[in-house]
């Protein structure tokens, strides 16, 4: 007889706490715990993206705090067994990621074992252990996109990190992912799919190629991370704008197209959308919160090229990105980008029969904090039992 171990995955694009410093921290923080204890999992695996935020020379200190501030945290006092991956070296252009991984054990959990990539073999995890550079660490795997990747567009820190478990005999990767985003709407709208978007499908075809290539046995897999997935914008855009007047703005000397509007016919010529290299404004914003943004999931295209090998619980959860920063409007989207569902946790086949499906034992895929102001990116979590072998 198999036993059941409650997992609660997590994905965290975190790089606007730290560039608002303080006023997010705490109730991010608050609503990070009280989902801990709602669910009561005994393995939680937090995946963050952007550790640092955008000026993360002077944030590193601070990112290391908040860390500290969840691994030290009375709420989590009964994981006995944490371990912290930041790769916080970023003065290593041609491997730094700003991602981090933080991995917490239940007192009650036995038989936890992390695997070394340099022996191939796996070791019993005790204690609490901090990682900040990750220069020679041999239980995790991580890579930067190679600069050759894509010529056309600006290199950034983005990549995967991977990291190997056995619990209860079962054995998992978990990997961390922060891919491609979409530097202009304006070219997003260029055609369907964009240009972003096969970008991300070569980088995530690379990542998932990398870890089930022959050099280690290959086990069941969660990625969770940052997949900057966006709307198929050219679809929506043409199918919002369907009965409006579209004037496309050109740049006066170039043929470049600098904005595009869309005007009610009538109605006084309210301008319905209004979209720059980074301006997206629909005048019915409310549509993207609506029945948590099911009307949208039909534009949302770009794990289908996968399903070979990824699968994903259903969405029940409005666009995860981009909210408002401002703290008095926590449900509110920024006119920045178009609301896309950008944060994800998928898995292989293999890992979704791993999971046990009663009525007892809920899976739940949901967004972390919806009613308060989390940053731009809302956290999204999956909370499972874990079919294992073990005792």
């Amino acid at each position: 007889m198999g036993t059941f171990i409650d997992v609660l995955l997590v994905t965290a694009n975190v790089g606007s706490l730290f560039d608002n410093v303080g006023e997010i921290e705490s109730d991010w923080l608050r609503e990070f715990f009280t989902t801990v204890h709602t669910y009561k999992p005994r393995f939680v695996a937090l995946h963050f993206q952007e550790v640092g935020g955008k000026d993360y020379m002077v944030n590193m200190g601070h990112a290391e705090n908040f860390l500290w501030n969840i691994e030290s945290s009375e709420e989590m006092r009964d994981f006995d067994r944490v371990c912290i991956y930041v790769d916080n070296h970023f003065k290593a252009v041609d491997s730094f990621t700003a991602l981090g991984s933080i991995y917490f054990i239940h007192k009650s959990l036995k038989n936890i074992y992390q695997y070394d990539f340099n022996v191939k073999d796996f070791k019993a995890v005790s204690g609490h252990k901090y990682v900040g550079s990750l220069d020679g660490v041999t239980t995790v795997e991580k890579e930067k996109f190679p600069k050759n990747f894509w010529p056309d567009f600006k290199w950034s820190r983005k990549g995967y990190m991977r990291t190997r478990w056995i619990i209860h005999n079962q054995g998992l990767d978990l990997v961390n992912v922060h891919l491609f985003h979409d530097a202009s709407n304006l070219i997003a709208c260029n055609s369907s799919p964009s240009v972003y978007s096969g970008n991300r499908k070569k980088a995530l075809r690379y990542i998932i190629n990398r870890i089930s290539d022959s050099s280690y046995t290959p086990v069941p897999f969660f990625l969770f991370g940052d997949f900057n997935f966006r709307l198929d914008t050219l679809s929506l855009v043409q199918s919002l704008s369907r009965s409006a007047e579209v004037q496309t703005v050109k740049k006066d000397s170039s043929n470049e197209v600098e904005k595009i509007i869309c005007e009610e016919k009538d109605n006084d010529h309210k301008v319905l959308l209004h979209i720059e290299t980074k301006l997206f404004t629909y005048l019915h914003q409310a549509m993207f919160r609506e029945d948590n943004g099911r009307a949208l999931l039909k534009y949302d295209k770009e794990i289908t090229a996968f399903q070979d090998v990824i699968t994903e619980e259903g969405i029940v959860f409005p666009p995860s990105y981009p909210y408002s920063e401002d703290y008095t409007k926590p449900t509110q989207y920024m006119n920045t980008r178009c609301p896309s569902w950008c944060d994800r946790i998928l898995m292989s086949h293999s890992a979704r029969d791993v999971i046990h499906r009663t009525e007892d034992n809920e899976v739940v895929y949901n967004t972390l904090g919806p009613s308060v102001c989390m940053g731009d990116h809302k956290p999204v979590f999956l909370f499972f039992a874990l079919k294992t072998n073990g005792h």
